[in-house]
C-alpha cells in the first residue's frame, strides 16, 4: 500500500498511484486565516486528497498554529469524506481536542497519527488517544480503529 504526506504539489498522474495521501501545509505558515482556510479547503477538496494532516501547523510553546476557519474546514471535510489527522506529538496535538465534537456531529473521521520520526516517537500515539478522548472520540469515528477489509473499504 502506497501513502503520501505532502502539500498538494504533484500532477494527479503521480497522486493516482497512491492509495491514500495525507495532505498538510509544510510552507508559507504566515497566513491571514482567510487565505489558512482557502488553502487547507483547495487541498480537502482534491479528490484525491485521504486526510487533512495536522490543519494549524501549530507547535506547543514553540509556535501558534496559522489561524483557520475551524467549522469551515470541518464542514468542508465532511462534505467531501476527508478524514482529519489529530498529530499526537506532544508538541502537536493538532487538531486541538475541542473541536473533536462538531467533527463527529458533522461524520469527519479523525486518525491519531503519531507524526513519528523515530522508533520511539511511535509511543505519541498515547498522547493522540488521551486528546481523542478528551473530545470524545469514538472507536467507530477513528480510522485507526479500522481492520483491514473496513480499512480498504473506506478507501474503495
Amino acid at each position: 500500500m502506497l501513502s503520501a504526506c505532502l502539500e498538494i504539489i504533484y500532477e494527479e498522474d503521480i497522486l493516482e498511484r497512491f492509495d491514500f495521501i495525507v495532505a498538510s501545509v509544510h510552507t508559507n505558515l504566515k497566513m491571514d486565516e482567510e487565505k489558512a482556510t482557502q488553502r487547507l479547503i483547495t487541498a480537502i477538496e482534491n479528490p484525491f486528497t485521504t486526510i487533512l494532516g495536522h490543519p494549524t501547523g501549530r507547535l506547543l510553546l514553540a509556535r501558534e498554529g496559522y489561524p483557520i476557519d475551524h467549522k469551515r474546514i470541518i464542514d468542508a471535510c465532511a462534505a467531501n469524506n476527508v478524514v482529519i489527522e489529530l498529530n499526537a506529538n506532544p508538541h502537536r496535538l493538532d487538531i486541538d481536542w475541542v473541536w473533536i465534537p462538531y467533527a463527529l456531529e458533522r461524520g469527519v473521521k479523525i486518525a491519531i497519527n503519531p507524526d513519528a520520526h523515530s522508533m520511539d516517537g511511535i509511543h505519541h500515539v498515547h498522547f493522540g488517544v488521551c486528546a481523542a478522548r478528551k473530545g470524545g472520540l469514538t472507536a467507530g469515528m477513528c480510522l485507526n480503529a479500522m481492520n483491514l477489509k473496513e480499512f480498504e473499504a473506506f478507501l474503495g
